[in-house]
């Protein structure tokens, strides 16, 4: 008889192991047949492994299972999952897993043992050994099951998952098996051994594209110093597919560790021989995403810089993002954050320029300097303005044109620094800081006679509240006041009277009557001559005392006065922000002060100081004493607020409908649905203002229809302070016109309204007028709610 050859030995031994398995319940013939499939040769791992492992999950409610001790279960049963081929033991695992089971946890079990014994950086060195033999549909399962482990685990065990299988702790363990099998590669090639990366590279894509890059400061660690690390994370990098290059190098650049040279080590010049990783690094991160910090864009742009080979594509990239940021369309359409990131980008691509490139870019800057400054200046949005003022002012100063500097005032805020400091070649870190700190005391000049003459245990007194006296008096007349604001030429003089003209004209209602107009136009027409300290709000002060006490006439001659010619923008700006600003203090209930006349700006020139009152420590204490007392009383323990008249209700349409008219006939020196943007935002805003204040009000009807009519054809407009404007407007219109009015009387445009405000929700660039336009569809929706439940009552009570 012939001798059995080794597989057909392996493949009976297999077969009667498993009857013993299904039939018997000897325990030690189960053991026995346990011990026999745990200690098989290479053919059985070959081809009996899996059908082994799925008979095991199979049988796991058997009874023989639960009459083995605890060590027999670990050292035969849980071995036979540990010690065999890793692919193939946690395909089973996942899948009985997967099924219903009422023995799940011991599967749960030894799947965490799986992952704690090292067991995936063995199956990454399988797969990195030399080309696996299996199918492409086997090796993407098995790659979908490594990659999606916390997401299986999730749905089958929830809210019993464990911790292991959380993605905060699993993705970590997974990247610290990933550096595990390339440090084995690492060995191997030292000692003369061809591998393959493809298999880890793949899993290290599949991860990143799920949102999980972890490797990034570990690679940053394990390249410092080897170059044979450094080859086998640039083979790593060329390994991955191209559908997932992109979500790789964004892990590799944002992360929170990275210098650009880190990233150079990592990624080599990948960027030369891979185009999507060229687009991915010279174009999307810099141009298309803008959600990065301003460090990932010092990585990037450093990264490009450092090698000889890649500065070409620096240079590149500095073209391409002086087109953008000198883009009118790009400026107008897209959001504020994304110009602010093209800015950043824009700044440090120019620092990083050596001399010769500089020289050779230059007409490219400057032109894009005079273009982008332009655009960036018409803009309404004061961000924008403060943008391109920062980035011209630090290109003219980068390019030294003729030693010529741009200077522009604006205001030095958190923003502007920041860009300021793109250009300093040395970033002040805070080790430098402490460092300086740390350099030595420094020699303190001592003045011999400092000890006896000595202030330091001297109280200062408290001077904020002294004034500087005049020879000359204020006007105590409102006439007196007028003459010298037309004609005098004494600045003390002028001073004083604006000083005091708001508090004339509220204390002399009757005189401030028949000098309204008068003074309001000389108020408009007046400049600072003389520098006078809060001129302006000394001024708009006066005139909103004016309007809110001469209303009628003085509105009249204001929106007159804002569609006229010969008025700079500056002054029809502040027309809407006094009219603004009266309709506001008109809509408030009267407060009982105790002394009316005092108006904001005077205060705090005729309050006396705090000493000279002789009861003032009395109003102190009493102060203090009733701040502290307890009082216990039931029932409301204030009255009821007064009910006042609403005084701005009555001249609400003298704010209002002038200044609808003349809107569309543009002049020499304004046009208002041309290139005045900016008044025009503004406008819309006040308009807007108007309509809320109105609320209840008998016009409100009326205004909202007229105002929703106006804006209707702006609601398109390229400059994004007009469309916030326009959508402040029907905020206003919702809120202020009565439900039953909005349903009846803008029945007609209430679905397309609705369609392009949820258009303008989902798709506008800019995020305010987002927000504006959720806050309207809210806001519509309530008030058509209301209406309908309205009705509803109505008709049951009738």
């Amino acid at each position: 008889m012939e001798p059995l050859s080794p597989n057909t030995e392996v493949r009976l031994t297999v077969s009667q192991c498993f009857r013993t398995l299904t039939t018997s319940t000897n325990i030690k013939d189960i053991t026995d047949a346990l011990q026999t499939l745990l200690f098989q040769r290479a053919e059985f791992r070959r081809a009996h492994y899996t059908r082994t492992l799925q008979l095991l999950i199979n049988n796991i409610q058997a009874d023989w299972l639960h009459s083995l001790t605890a060590d027999q279960r670990t050292g035969l049963w849980d071995s036979l999952f540990l010690h065999g081929p890793p692919e193939q033991a946690l395909l089973v695992l996942m899948e009985g897993i997967g099924q219903p089971s009422t023995n799940l946890d011991h599967l749960v079990s030894i799947t965490e043992k799986f992952l704690q014994s090292g067991r995936l950086a063995d199956l990454l060195w399988l797969y990195c050994q030399a080309a696996p033999s299996d199918s492409p549909q086997l090796r993407e399962t098995l790659l979908g099951r490594i990659v999606a482990l916390p997401d299986l685990t999730a749905n089958r065990l929830h809210p019993n998952n464990r911790p292991l299988f959380l993605p905060q702790q699993y993705y970590p363990l997974l990247a610290t098996e990933m550096l595990s099998a390339l440090e084995r590669t690492c060995q191997a090639l030292r000692g003369g051994t061809d591998c393959s990366l493809t298999f880890v590279a793949q899993t290290l894509g599949k991860a990143c594209v799920q949102g999980h890059s972890v490797m990034a400061p570990r690679l940053s660690v394990c390249t410092h110093s080897d170059m044979v690390w450094q080859r086998v994370c640039w083979k790593l990098l060329e390994n991955v597919p191209q559908r997932w290059m992109e979500a790789v190098l964004t892990g590799l650049s944002v992360a929170s560790l990275f210098r650009p040279d880190a990233l150079g080590r990592i990624i080599g010049n990948l960027v030369l021989r891979n185009k999507k990783a060229q687009f991915v690094i010279t174009h999307k991160l810099l141009l298309l995403q803008y959600k990065y910090e301003t460090k990932v864009l010092r990585t990037i742009l450093g990264y490009l810089a450092a090698d000889r080979e890649r500065r070409p594509l620096l240079v590149q990239v500095l073209r391409c993002v002086c087109q953008a940021w000198a883009n009118p369309s790009a400026v107008k359409h897209t959001p504020l954050e994304q110009q602010l990131y093209v800015s950043k980008a824009l700044l440090l691509s120019v620092n990083l320029l050596n001399n010769s490139e500089l020289q050779e870019l230059r007409s490219e800057l400057l032109q894009c300097m005079l273009g982008g400054m332009q655009s960036h200046l018409d803009s309404g949005v004061v961000r924008i303005r403060h943008m391109g003022m920062v980035v011209g002012e630090c290109l003219s100063s980068r390019m030294d044109i003729n030693g010529t500097k741009l200077k522009f005032e604006y205001e030095n805020d958190e923003e502007t620094q920041e860009l300021l400091s793109l250009m300093t070649s040395v970033a002040v870190t805070p080790s430098t800081v402490s460092s300086q700190n740390k350099s030595g005391p420094q020699p303190l000049k001592t003045d011999p006679d400092s000890d006896l003459d000595s202030d330091d245990e001297l109280t200062p007194y408290d001077m904020s509240g002294d004034q500087e006296f005049s020879q000359t008096s204020p006007p105590r007349y409102l006439r007196d006041c007028l003459e010298t604001l037309i004609s005098s030429e004494d600045a003390t003089r002028v001073e004083l009277s604006l000083r005091v003209a708001e508090s004339l004209v509220r204390k002399n209602v009757f005189a401030a009557r028949e000098i309204s107009v008068q003074l309001t136009k000389v108020l408009l027409h007046m400049e600072d001559k003389y520098s006078i300290n809060c001129f302006l709000s000394y001024r708009q002060a006066t005139m909103v005392a004016l309007a809110v006490t001469d209303s009628i006439p003085v509105t009249q001659y204001l929106t007159t006065e804002f569609y006229s010619l010969n008025y700079s923008l500056r002054q029809r700006l502040d027309i809407l922000e006094v009219l603004a600003l009266a309709a506001q203090e008109l809509s408030k209930p009267i407060t009982e002060r105790s002394d009316p006349s005092i108006g904001a700006a005077a205060s705090s020139d005729l309050t006396p100081h705090a000493g000279d009152n002789p009861a003032h420590w009395r109003q102190v204490v009493e102060k203090r004493i009733q701040s502290k007392t307890k009082r216990l009383s039931k029932g409301a323990t204030q009255p009821p607020a007064k009910a006042t008249p609403n005084r701005y209700a009555p001249v609400a349409g003298h704010f209002f409908f002038p200044l609808l008219r003349n809107y569309d006939k543009p002049q020499v020196t304004f046009d208002l649905l041309g290139s005045d943007h900016l008044v025009l935002g503004r406008l819309l805003h006040t308009l807007g203002l108007f309509m809320h204040l109105a609320v209840n009000a008998p016009i409100a009807a009326q205004m909202g229809r007229s105002l929703l009519d106006f804006v209707w054809a702006l609601r398109y407009h390229v400059d994004q302070m007009v469309r916030r404007g326009v959508l402040f407007a029907v905020c206003s219109v919702f809120l202020g016109m009565p439900s039953k009015n909005l349903l009846v009387d803008l029945s007609d445009q209430l679905f397309e309204t609705r369609s392009w405000l949820s258009d303008v929700a989902e798709g506008d660039p800019d995020a305010d007028c987002r927000s504006l336009a959720v806050q309207s569809l809210v806001l519509l929706d309530k008030s058509l709610k209301k209406q309908l439940q309205d009705s509803q009552a109505l008709s049951v009570e009738s």
